[in-house]
């Protein structure tokens, strides 16, 4: 007879025995982000799957973490390397990067983001060898594989991996799929594959131009993207400015002409 460890430590806490318990996961240091990159669109980008049962589908995503602008997805019924650079492809033609990687293209960079090391790649930086953006996700096997490590490098991008046990770490895009389910819930009642690759196109054209997003001032964007965010959020500033103005111009005024 075979019982699991949960029903014998239940057992044996009804007759009074307790067992101590797994000792606790030691927390692993954060890694920052290396000293190179720079907080603007098109410089980081966070990826992940997500799966949509129904259709039988995974979808991995691409999403620029400062913009928040969803740059790519693609659908499929797996989920290996190969749409990892299937997608980045389509990201980065779409935001027209791909001319940039012959342009970059030095062997010490592509040693060094093949490598891996932290070292190697600061030193390539140092000769005046940039990566072309930094790519952040978690520990998935796709992500750690040596196949995408190696296409990654071919096109100029390092990658950052989160703490294990630790979403957080992805946040950005761990919120892109909160909300797209959370706020379009019929796509998880899609069950034809290509139906639910047409919407998701559709909703990510509405999320990335229509859908004001809290976390860059209630902006879209794509107006954050293309540089518009910092002066429509002054402007919105200054029309409450000014509408603060004039009520207390009124009132002022209301109250003179009282008898």
């Amino acid at each position: 007879m075979h019982v699991s460890e949960s029903t014998v430590r239940r057992v044996l806490a009804g007759q009074g025995f307790i067992l101590p318990g797994p000792a606790p996961r030691e927390p692993a240091e954060k890694k920052p982000w290396p000293d190179w990159l720079e907080w603007k669109p098109q410089r980081v980008w966070a990826y992940d799957f997500t799966h949509f049962t129904r259709a039988g589908r995974a979808v991995i995503a691409v999403l620029d973490m400062v913009s928040r602008k969803w740059v790519a997805t693609l659908c499929s019924p797996e989920e290996t390397s190969t749409q990892v650079e299937v997608c980045f492809l389509e990201a980065l033609e779409a935001e027209g990067l791909l001319d940039l990687v012959d342009q970059l293209q030095t062997e010490q960079l592509r040693q060094a983001l093949m490598s891996g090391e932290r070292e190697q790649i600061e030193t390539a930086v140092g000769d005046g060898q940039l990566p072309m953006l930094l790519a952040v996700s978690d520990n998935g096997p796709q992500m750690r594989s040596h196949t995408t490590r190696e296409f990654l490098a071919g096109v100029h991008i390092a990658q950052h991996f989160g703490r294990p046990h630790t979403p957080t770490d992805q946040a950005w895009i761990e919120t892109l799929f909160g909300h797209v389910k959370g706020e379009w819930p019929h796509l998880e009642k899609i069950t034809d594959p290509g139906e639910l690759a047409a919407e998701l196109d559709r909703v990510r054209a509405e999320y990335n131009g229509v859908r004001l997003h809290a976390s860059i001032g209630y902006v879209t964007p794509d107006d954050e993207h293309e540089g518009r965010g910092d002066a429509i959020r002054k402007a919105r500033r200054d029309g409450l400015e000014r509408a603060r103005q004039e009520r207390l111009d009124y009132r002022r005024g209301q109250a003179g002409q009282q008898p």
